[in-house]
């Protein structure tokens, strides 16, 4: 059987926003589209409402009149399933209900023919499951886009565990034609974007259960000091509780509650309070028409020590640490161990604040750290002993912020905020590498395209230092004494390799 690149005749079931964007990009990718919804007109308003998107695209001057009318051109509403016989490819794009696609993937099988590839865009259901309702299970794929679909130019090509290699084959060519960046992953809880975004919410949620900082702190470093395009609950604010928090809970219970994905009950309760988001006008921010409304400063202290001793047990950190104390004016204190008067500012990687200070055989009443790796000229992170006197604890803002970078002040915990927070998603990304749901350059385009992060995750993990990583997440380990952070055998042996952690296996 031939298995060419799609032809000129595309299918699509359901149109919804979802329908709609997909016909979009397929029209202008000058692929005729047939529409069929079970909605009584919902096909030819479908059909206007792109048409009418794709005048206004023209009129904007980001494509051409006559290519708006062209593309405009290509779509068809059809009025019965049976109208789709002729189609190559059928894109299912109805409500997110197993039962409900399975019965249309039925159904379509009686009508479409022998070569025709059916694909649904789900976005949490198993494609393996909506292939077991039909004979030929092998000739199902998944098609998963973002919305909005012109914008997001990521495609995730799922197999199931019965797709036969050209179904994929034939839906990366089709992304490809359509403008889009098609990433290939296995039939897996939330595929490859979801799955690799489950870190860096459910790692800021432990911080905040664990009363480490304000969630606006805790959003601040993720933002500033880290470069994550949105602070965490910024996102679940824009996204809404009533979606992500179904989610979070969803994907942790099919992968058998894997620790990496245990949620906590804060988002729950919640969402029961409905405190949903930007959609209710309160979330973890609350929002006046619209804007969300920044949390009340906190004040910096006008408080200086009298002198600075800065910790050798990093000779890295050290060296940034007592250069910057020194920049903004400290007098430091040279000895080997701090004189009388001076506090004490430690840099521990994987620990807190309360271990270093025992280590090194130091007064925790006089022990601050700071985290010497992320943001020291944009967002400072200080972190405290549960003992630190205000005292020590007001010098060390009053130093840190003397320059106007602005500081976020923490309480005791491993890792800081912006390397425990990474070092999480690193690590899930390394799993899903590890078994081999995604190649890692895969992975990569998946994270930076679909959820906006300047680096992909193993890039960051590499930027940070596998063995680095590695460490941290085993301080962490020996901490809590949870699994939740146990390492990733991809991380473990690229790390002791000394490689990057994008090194595929022959």
């Amino acid at each position: 059987m031939a298995h060419a690149i799609p032809g000129d005749v595309l299918g699509i079931v359901g149109c919804g926003l979802m329908g709609r964007g997909i016909a979009q990009v397929a029209a202008q990718a000058g692929i005729e589209v047939l529409l069929y919804d079970s909605g009584t007109g919902a096909a030819d308003g479908a059909k206007a409402a792109v048409a009418a998107q794709m005048r206004r695209l023209a009129e904007k001057g980001r494509i051409g009149a006559a290519d708006a009318e062209q593309a405009a051109a290509r779509l068809r509403p059809v009025v019965s399933l049976d109208d789709l016989a002729g189609c190559r490819v059928v894109i299912e794009a109805i409500v997110e209900d197993l039962e409900a696609k399975r019965e249309l993937f039925r159904a379509l099988e009686r009508v479409v023919g022998p070569e025709c590839l059916i694909a649904t865009n789900t976005s949490s259901l198993s494609v393996t499951a909506i292939a077991a309702a039909c004979s030929r299970p092998e000739r199902v794929g998944g098609f998963h886009f973002f919305s909005p679909v012109p914008l997001m130019r990521v495609v995730e090509v799922i197999e199931g565990v019965r797709s036969q290699p050209w179904v994929a084959e034939r839906l990366v060519a089709l992304a490809k034609r359509m403008g889009h960046v098609p990433v290939r992953a296995k039939d897996s809880p939330g595929f490859l974007v979801n799955h690799a975004g489950r870190a860096y919410g459910t790692e800021a949620l432990r911080l905040l259960s664990e009363g480490v900082a304000p969630f606006h702190g805790i959003d601040d470093v993720l933002r500033e000091a880290a470069g994550f395009p949105l602070g965490p609950f910024e996102l679940l604010d824009l996204t809404g509780l009533d979606v992500s928090q179904p989610v979070m809970d969803s994907i942790y219970h099919q992968f058998y509650e894997e620790p990496r994905f245990r949620p906590t009950p804060l988002l729950a309760q919640r969402r029961m309070g409905g405190l949903l988001g930007r959609k209710t006008g309160e979330g973890f921010y609350r929002y006046a028409d619209g804007a969300r409304q920044p949390a009340a400063p906190v004040p910096v202290p006008s408080a200086q020590p009298t002198r600075a001793w800065v910790s050798r047990a990093n000779g890295e950190a050290h060296e940034r640490i007592a250069s910057l104390a020194s920049r903004l004016g400290a007098a430091l204190d040279e000895g080997e161990r701090p004189g009388a008067d001076a506090i004490c500012v430690l840099a521990p990687w994987g620990g807190d604040a309360t271990g270093a200070a025992l280590d090194e055989g130091l007064d925790p009443r006089r022990c601050v750290a700071l985290d010497a790796w992320f943001g020291l000229d944009r967002m400072r992170t200080v972190m405290c002993t549960p003992l630190t006197e205000p005292r020590v604890r007001e010098a060390a803002h009053g130093l840190f912020a003397s320059d106007g970078v602005p500081v976020t002040m923490i309480r005791d915990c491993p890792g800081f905020i912006a390397p425990r927070v990474i070092a999480h998603v690193v690590n899930v990304a390394c799993d899903i590498a590890q078994q081999r749901i995604a190649s890692p350059e895969d992975i990569e385009r998946a994270v930076t395209l679909g959820l906006g992060y300047r680096q992909g995750p193993l890039a960051m993990g590499d930027a940070m230092g596998p063995a680095r990583v590695l460490s941290l997440l085993a301080g962490l380990q020996a901490f809590y004494g949870d699994p939740r952070y146990r390492p990733s055998p991809w991380l473990t042996r690229r790390a002791r390799l000394g490689v990057s952690l994008a090194t595929p296996e022959p």
